[in-house]
């Protein structure tokens, strides 16, 4: 969890689109609505399914309920919020509560299957190429849309 502990490499990256957005006098509802390709999921929801995921993470290793947030962020700062908030819950997990997570059996639901997992897998298989998946996305949308982003943003401090 210590990777999702901090996103300061989102929130970076995200100051810096609001500083791009504000200079270039973009509508603050543009950048978090832009696409890949049109059948891609947008900025914002890139930032929602990282935080989705983190939290997730956290609360099923841990064996508590993940709580749910709406998926309402329509701004940056909101977006940077959404994440404030995430951080907020995965703060709230003891390491005590992780004791046994590795081998804990993680279910996950969707409409068209059902994925069981021990909890080491579930982290490393599922839910941190997952997290990385969508980082990833949102870095790259931002990039795409003129935000001078690099390398050194995404991964953030490394020490």
């Amino acid at each position: 969890l210590c990777h999702w502990h901090d996103f300061r490499a989102d929130r970076a990256i995200l100051d810096k689109a609001a500083s791009h957005a504000e200079a270039k006098k973009v509508d603050p509802k543009t950048l978090p609505a832009v696409r890949l390709i049109a059948d891609m999921l947008p900025l914002s929801s890139q930032i929602q399914i990282a935080c989705d995921t983190a939290k997730g993470a956290a609360a099923r290793l841990a064996g508590v309920e993940v709580p749910k947030h709406e998926d309402t962020e329509a701004t940056i700062p909101e977006l940077k919020a959404r994440i404030a908030k995430t951080l907020d819950f995965i703060k709230t997990i003891r390491p005590d509560q992780l004791l046994g997570g590795e081998t804990r059996e993680i279910v996950l639901k969707f409409p068209q299957t059902t994925l069981k997992f021990k909890g080491l897998n579930y982290l490393t298989n599922f839910a941190l190429p997952n997290f990385y998946f969508h980082v990833t996305m949102a870095y790259a949308l931002l990039r795409k849309n003129g935000v001078d982003v690099g390398k050194n943003d995404f991964l953030g401090p490394i020490q």
